[in-house]
C-alpha cells in the first residue's frame, strides 16, 4: 500500500447553525489547516497515488477566501468539512481539519 499526505492552509469564514447559544453563530473566520491522507494499492500511470498540486487546487479553489456557508450545502462544522473534503478526493481515506490551534476534527472512511 502506498500512502501520501497533503497539508494545505485555507482562509475562510463561517457561522454555525446550532441548537444552543454560542458565539460561533456569528460570522467569523479561521486559517484552516487541512491534512488529506490518501492511499492506493497501485500507483497511477505517472507513478503517484495522487498529484499533490491537484489535491491542493481542488480544495483551495472551492474553499479559500470564501464564506463556507455560501459554498457548502451543510452546517460547516470542522467535522462536516473533513467528511466533505474526503468525499472530493477518491484516494482519500482520512482528513484532519484544524480550525484553530486547539480545535481539530478528523474524518476517516470506515472500510467495513
Amino acid at each position: 500500500m502506498y500512502y501520501i499526505k497533503k497539508t494545505i492552509e485555507v482562509s475562510a469564514s463561517h457561522k454555525l447553525n446550532l441548537s444552543y447559544e454560542s458565539k460561533c453563530q456569528q460570522l467569523h473566520g479561521h486559517n484552516w489547516i487541512i491534512t488529506i491522507h490518501c492511499k492506493s494499492r497501485e500507483l497511477n500511470q505517472d507513478g503517484m497515488v495522487a498529484d499533490f498540486t491537484q489535491i491542493k487546487d481542488l480544495i483551495r479553489d472551492q474553499l479559500d477566501h470564501s464564506n463556507l456557508n455560501e459554498v457548502l450545502p451543510f452546517n460547516p462544522t470542522a467535522e462536516n468539512i473533513a467528511r466533505w473534503i474526503c468525499e472530493q478526493i477518491p484516494q482519500a481515506y482520512r482528513v484532519d481539519v484544524t480550525e484553530s490551534q486547539n480545535n481539530e476534527a478528523s474524518y476517516e472512511v470506515d472500510e467495513n
